[in-house]
């Protein structure tokens, strides 16, 4: 069982949330977690890079000047890759690198990231934001008394608070997700996790209104 303290945005204790390890995975997979993220960076790579082959580039394909006699060193054509001007020996062309790992595989994978940040003392579980309107000082005053400014944060709401995401945009380092949309790349990129009750319940599966 893991018990976590359910803290408020000043820092302060306020109860204990606990849950079964499984409810999560049985274990956490590193070969799975690195094909997760291998993935989502390939999925990012954007392959728009384009350079001309020999056979691109324009010129005469007329030999510079005959084989033997001249005292210099063989030439051929002036496209060759080893003149100026002349073409890429292995021109690149427009590539898609994304591909796509098993759906079962990848909701396993960000369960496991998940998991980890629990296992790794990472996460920190928030009563709730209470923000009536987005101020950025706000969320900068949470993340130094929860003890995870400076630092790169990933924030889980529960469905999509504009208050919080508009008060945290602007902050270098800080991430923030609806808990539907939480992924094993955001969760391992950043080092700490900051998750509110009503989101660890919805995805634990638990009724959000459950008492912790």
């Amino acid at each position: 069982m893991i018990s976590v303290p359910i803290r408020n945005v000043d820092g302060t204790e306020s109860g204990v949330f606990e849950f079964d390890p499984a409810e999560l995975s049985s274990a956490v997979n590193k070969q799975l977690l690195h094909d997760a993220v291998v993935m989502y960076e390939s999925n990012r790579r954007q392959g728009t890079v384009q350079t001309k082959s020999r056979g691109m580039v324009r010129g005469s394909t007329r030999k510079l000047f005959r084989q033997k006699g001249t005292g210099r060193a063989r030439a051929g054509n002036a496209r060759t890759p080893v003149r100026r001007g002349g073409g890429h020996a292995f021109g690149k062309k427009n590539r898609d690198y994304s591909y796509r790992m098993p759906k079962k595989a990848v909701r396993q994978a960000t369960r496991m990231a998940l998991l980890s940040k629990f296992q790794d003392g990472q996460a920190v579980v928030l009563s709730a934001w209470g923000i009536d309107a987005p101020k950025t000082k706000t969320v900068v005053t949470a993340l130094g008394g929860l003890g995870v400014k400076g630092a790169s944060v990933l924030i889980a709401t529960n469905g999509v608070d504009q208050n919080v995401y508009r008060s945290a945009r602007n902050i270098e380092g800080v991430q923030v997700l609806p808990a539907s949309d939480l992924n094993a790349y955001a969760l391992l990129r950043n080092r700490n996790f900051i998750v509110t009750v009503p989101a660890m319940n919805a995805i634990l599966g638990r009724d959000v209104a459950a008492s912790v």
